[in-house]
């Protein structure tokens, strides 16, 4: 769906059926990526200097976002641990680091479900009121963000992933993206395998609307860990 189309109907289909909004919804805006990822990736992320590819914010965008600049932004959601690396980069600039930049991120809990949203055919679970697996981080001088997290969930109609909003200094937009999760043998996503849900109907970074096409694999996070000491995701998402 293209993201003008999204902007206009999306929140207003919230009455619609569950399976057919969400993964719509979720599909790539009109800004195009050039790159695939396979179901059998193991994250090793792409070495070139590349934008990273721009994503539909939709459809569970943090409401106030500049009221959640916190590190841990667990909120009590169990789910094994998960520390979340971002280093911003940018093309301009042969890809240096970029310092000062203002990153948000959020996803759904282990069962699925987005915090700020709820009560509707697309969310059964009222969560409207708390503000769990939401956050914001300024990079340091590496142009680099930490979080602690939890693994996410699933739902139907997507891959596991996280979304990313980063903005400059002065708080203008520079990429909306999302991060996606190594999947096959040895993977993390294997080792969690879906929390209670199992893995039976789960969609695959190969058949993801957002990350089929990521052949560079610019959205591919590299996660390393396991569910005692808990996992470290990281990644460089690059801005013009």
């Amino acid at each position: 769906m293209e993201r003008k189309l999204f902007l206009k109907q999306g929140f207003a289909a919230l009455g619609m059926t569950f399976i057919a909004p969400l993964a719509n919804s979720c599909k790539k805006n009109d800004i195009a990526a050039d790159e695939t990822t396979g179901g059998s990736d193991t994250g090793s992320g792409s070495d070139t200097c590349t934008v990273a590819p721009t994503e539909t914010e939709g459809p569970f965008p943090t409401k106030n976002p500049s009221a959640y600049e916190r590190k841990d932004i667990t909120d009590g959601r169990s789910g094994y641990k998960l520390t979340v690396n971002i280093t911003v980069g940018q093309v301009s600039k042969s890809c240096a680091a970029l310092a000062g930049a203002i990153v948000d991120i959020w996803h759904c809990d282990a069962e699925g479900n987005y915090s700020e949203y709820g009560g509707t055919q697309m969310q059964s679970t009222n969560y409207s009121s708390v503000h769990f697996l939401r956050g914001r981080q300024t990079t340091d001088s590496n142009g680099l963000v930490t979080f602690t997290t939890i693994f996410p969930g699933w739902y139907q109609g997507r891959a596991t992933h996280i979304h990313v909003h980063i903005y400059n200094a002065s708080g203008t937009s520079l990429k909306v993206t999302q991060i996606a999760f190594p999947e096959g043998s040895g993977s993390a996503l294997l080792a969690v395998n879906g929390y209670s849900k199992g893995m039976s109907g789960y969609t695959y970074n190969a058949s993801d609307n957002i990350f089929s096409d990521d052949k560079d694999g610019v959205e591919m996070s590299t996660v390393t860990g396991d569910k005692t000491n808990g996992f470290s995701l990281a990644i460089q998402l690059n801005v013009p």
